[in-house]
């Protein structure tokens, strides 16, 4: 497993649409290894492989505080949801930024594990954020194309919050 780099905003390859996974390989076994890894290193709660470079249907996701509870989600697909939830939202391609954004608070997604096998995956509040903030990442859309306001400074609010 190895770190990769990840790109940040106003980098093309994270407006671009993914291509879907037909089969499993050994180099996609590397790139989910490495996507996991490199979330976690940055303390993130999802990651897609357009973050990493790859125009590719795979995205990782761990919402849990132990970090210990990934979904790895091969070409998902939403198709359910209801609900609405507002909230902060940032993302590793932004580092330091948030911004506030309406998402579902209960979505099902459709995907292949990593034995290309079919799953399905219900998420409510910050898992069903995840779900949505990587699938959009997949078709080339960034939530401060969503966002409505401004983008915050994390360090600024946090600033302030301490006075």
């Amino acid at each position: 497993m190895a770190l990769r780099n990840i790109r940040e905003f106003g980098e093309a390859v994270l407006n671009k649409r993914c291509k879907e996974i037909a089969q499993m390989t050994p180099r996609l076994k590397e790139l989910i290894e490495d996507m996991l890894e490199t979330m976690y290193d940055a303390n993130g709660v999802g990651l897609a492989a357009p973050q990493v470079g790859v125009l590719k249907r795979v995205v990782v996701i761990d919402v849990t505080a132990e970090k210990d509870d990934p979904h790895i989600l091969i070409n998902p697909r939403i198709v359910e949801s209801d609900g609405e939830q507002e909230g902060k939202e940032g993302c590793l391609s932004l580092p330091g930024k948030s911004g506030l954004v309406r998402r579902p608070n209960r979505v099902r997604v459709k995907a292949l594990d990593v034995n290309m096998r079919p799953i399905e995956l219900e998420g409510t509040e910050l898992l069903a954020r995840a779900i949505c903030h990587e699938v959009d990442h997949l078709d080339g859309i960034l939530y401060v194309d969503k966002m409505e306001g401004e983008l915050t400074d994390n360090d600024r609010e946090e600033e302030s919050e301490e006075r």
